[in-house]
């Protein structure tokens, strides 16, 4: 539980130090969720969905928050927003695991466009960017020698990445994150892949 309480200080740290960075509120929301501190995660995931609302994510595990203080009608009123917003951007998967928790809460299931939508052809060049969810400009080389690198090359635009680029100095001076320590790398990965979409 240590372990626990230490990242949910980290985290809640890094919110208050930063109120605008969305994946510092969704991490928090995850770790008072995996603690079982279901209000503190609905409200946090709250405000990580304010600041960016295509986080499919984020509506999943406020409704299973939800869920755990038998708040069923709310949680199927957070899965059907969910669904509607995984299909519009695509993102199959996340879509596809609120459909299934809908059904098994007897919701109904939104009528859903995205998987009859041909994607944008994309050019020479260019990627269909999993995080911004347009064509644009793919990078020069993958950004690191090993298959999350290649992985990122390949989903993720220029543009997210430089975004993501002083996040990630952020992320690393705010948690005093020692990459050469594992865990530490760990850590730093995990909030890039949830940053791009890639997770």
């Amino acid at each position: 539980m240590a372990d626990a309480n230490s990242r949910i200080e980290q985290f809640r740290k890094m919110a208050n130090d930063d109120p605008g960075n969305e994946v510092a509120h969704f991490s928090l929301g995850r770790e008072y969720l995996n603690a079982g501190q279901y209000e503190q995660a609905i409200a946090s995931l709250a405000k990580c969905l304010e600041l960016n609302p295509n986080i499919s994510k984020a509506y999943q595990l406020q409704a299973q928050a939800l869920l755990h203080l038998d708040r069923k009608e709310q949680a199927i009123a957070k899965l059907t927003e969910g669904v509607k917003r995984a299909d519009e951007r695509g993102e199959m998967m996340p879509r596809n695991e609120m459909t299934r928790m809908l059904k098994e809460l007897g919701g109904p299931v939104p009528e859903l466009k995205g998987g009859s939508q041909a994607p944008p052809p994309v050019g020479e060049g260019q990627v269909l960017c999993v995080r911004c969810h347009r064509v644009a400009g793919k990078l020069p080389r993958p950004p690191f020698r090993n298959p999350t690198g290649q992985e990122i090359f390949e989903k993720v635009c220029a543009d997210c990445w430089r975004e993501w680029v002083p996040m990630g100095t952020k992320v690393i001076n705010e948690l005093r994150l020692p990459l050469t320590d594992p865990q530490a790398q760990k850590m730093y990965d995990q909030y890039m892949l949830e940053f791009l979409n890639l997770k």
